[in-house]
């Protein structure tokens, strides 16, 4: 039976807990998701392509390509572009990290660490606003998930990609990619992944694992994450120009022989590597909080670090609060140091009284001259 209001009698039995994950999912809708993506990898293998591929978005529409000379001794940049995505109601922060000038200088010995350095640097702002007083209202830049470029031309990882992979496997979840595997055979992509595979075994490279389903989820998610997980490492193509495939507009590449469509599975991983992404968005971001974010802040406490940080970030709300206590703070201890000045007086007044004064007239007299008397006696 309904009642005015919504409500609706239920079995004895029924509590209402079930409608707890509805709750959370009203509340994270309204709320919004962040998510923080890194692209790395040489300039020409199509990270800007693929960015655009998989969000619809075009963020690098104004990029200017440098010149052959200015890259011999450029250095690494790193740029963040946010753009927000709705889709049937639901938003998402999305902030994409790019990597322009790395492996282009003739010296890349040291070309990655400052891609290392924006990492740690997002987690020390992380930890420094957790100690702050405005803790409901956190910005999450760190960075969640790091897509990396191999290039498909090369048999296997260079020693660039070891030592980059090396360098922040312990900060960021690697994901590998193969860039424009539309250059490879099946056969050659299939050799190329096993000898990725092999050599990251071989270095001690821990690169995400997709976590393994529950017995009680359902077959379908079970066959979706074993199809996963053999695509790793994920040989893409990106494209952004629609084309027309026997009368069917598509998302591809032309080529004097044939065409590659993005979202065909059999031409490449590129829908593995987006359901991936999406599927596994929360798990992401959960293994940068408990993982890697623990793993940084553990550090920063075994070395004593945290107390240096300085004095929490103040906005203009928590800035009036602090001063509101430290008035407070300034009243109570004026009060104090008052009261201590009258209980010095009146302890002297009592050490000038005559020694033959009893304890009979001690109950007229103040508390404090009553204690010095009976430390006489």
């Amino acid at each position: 039976m309904n009642y005015p209001g919504g409500f609706s009698s239920q079995p004895v039995a029924y509590v209402g807990f079930a409608n707890l994950p509805h709750q959370v999912h009203r509340k994270s809708v309204k709320k919004g998701f962040e998510f923080t993506l890194m692209v790395a990898g040489e300039s020409g293998l199509g990270k800007s392509t693929l960015v655009n591929s998989l969000f619809l978005t075009s963020l690098y529409a104004d990029r200017e390509i440098p010149a052959v000379e200015d890259t011999l001794d450029q250095t690494v940049q790193i740029e963040a572009s946010t753009v927000e995505i709705e889709e049937r109601g639901v938003k998402l922060r999305l902030t994409i990290v790019d990597t322009p000038g790395y492996g282009d200088a003739l010296d890349c010995s040291e070309c990655f660490q400052p891609i290392v350095n924006y990492v740690d640097d997002q987690f020390e702002q992380y930890l420094r606003e957790e100690r702050g007083f405005n803790r409901r209202h956190i910005t999450d830049s760190r960075v969640h998930a790091c897509f990396y470029f191999i290039s498909s031309t090369a048999h296997g990882l260079k020693p660039i990609d070891i030592e980059f992979m090396k360098s922040i496997h312990h900060k960021v979840n690697i994901v590998p990619v193969i860039a424009k595997s539309d250059m490879l055979t099946k056969s050659e992509i299939a050799q190329m992944k096993a000898r990725i595979l092999q050599e990251i075994a071989e270095n001690g490279i821990n690169i995400y694992n997709l976590p393994e389903a529950d017995d009680d989820e359902d077959e379908e998610f079970k066959n979706q994450t074993t199809y996963l997980k053999a695509g790793i490492p994920f040989a893409i193509v990106g494209s952004t120009d629609v084309i027309e495939v026997n009368g069917k507009k598509v998302r591809g590449r032309v080529y004097p022989w044939g065409v590659v469509e993005v979202d065909n599975p059999d031409h490449c991983d590129f829908l593995k590597l987006r359901t991936m992404l999406v599927t596994h968005m929360q798990d992401l971001q959960e293994v940068t909080h408990d993982i890697h974010y623990e793993r940084y802040r553990a550090e920063r406490l075994k070395h004593g670090e945290v107390e240096d940080l300085g004095p929490p970030p103040t906005t203009p709300g928590t800035k009036s609060a602090l001063e509101a206590k430290d008035a407070e703070l300034r009243r109570m201890q004026e009060m104090i140091r008052k009261m201590q000045l009258q209980m010095q007086q009146q302890a002297g007044d009592g050490d000038e009284l005559p020694p033959t004064t009893n304890q009979s007239s001690a109950p007229n007299m103040p508390r404090a001259s009553r204690n010095v008397i009976s430390k006489q006696v």
